[in-house]
């Protein structure tokens, strides 16, 4: 027997619309480009954007998000901790705005990529003319086949084997929460809950 009309339908709506999102990256090489390759590795179908908009520092990303959230169901900020004065404005301003997430790293991506290659817990402190991010940076060239890190580098995420992804994906949660339990979040990082988001909205969403 044929199919109605109406059966078919009622077929069309067994999934449900895929969420819109928008993740703006404070770092427009390393963190876009590292992100932008998960986002491929997940299949994540739908107007994802990691976008760069000239602004460089936390308060400048959130007031991009907020001036672009109606346009999106999700929006992400992934910022960096690093020196910036006025970070702490940055997140009270976020969380005035549903729509927005934040995602911090202390002092910098590169403790995510460090994450890459084991447990880490020692801080970064700015000393000389170095900044904590600029420590974090020198201590990721220590690790193996890290030696020519630069920010910018293209195929990242390839170029590390999936274990040591899983592995940092497994080790940032843990480290997230002793420095939270601490009240010292130097370091961690968030970026684990941004990924979780984009394997999470990989899968089929049913109605």
């Amino acid at each position: 027997m044929s199919k109605s009309a109406n059966s078919f339908k009622r077929e069309k709506k067994i999934y449900r619309a895929e969420p819109t999102v928008l993740a703006i990256c404070e770092d427009k090489k390393s963190s876009k480009n590292y992100l932008t390759d998960v986002s491929k590795h997940f299949r994540v179908n739908m107007d994802i954007v990691f976008d760069h908009c000239g602004k460089t520092d936390p308060l400048g990303i959130v007031n991009e998000a907020i001036a672009n959230q109606r346009y999106y169901d999700k929006v992400f900020c992934v910022i960096d901790r690093d020196d910036h004065s006025n970070f702490d404005e940055a997140i009270a301003l976020a969380k005035r705005h549903k729509k927005i997430t934040v995602i911090t790293s202390y002092p910098c991506f590169e403790f995510w990529l460090i994450l890459h290659f084991g447990h880490c817990a020692r801080p970064f402190r700015a000393a000389g003319k170095k900044s904590a991010a600029d420590l974090a940076v020198d201590f990721l060239r220590t690790k193996p086949n890290m030696s020519e890190y630069a920010k910018g580098n293209i195929g990242l995420f390839a170029s590390l084997p999936t274990q040591r992804f899983d592995d940092a994906r497994r080790i940032s949660p843990r480290i997230l929460q002793q420095a939270m339990d601490s009240g010292e979040l130097n370091p961690s990082t968030e970026i684990h809950l941004i990924i979780n988001e984009m394997e999470d909205l990989s899968e089929p969403r049913r109605v």
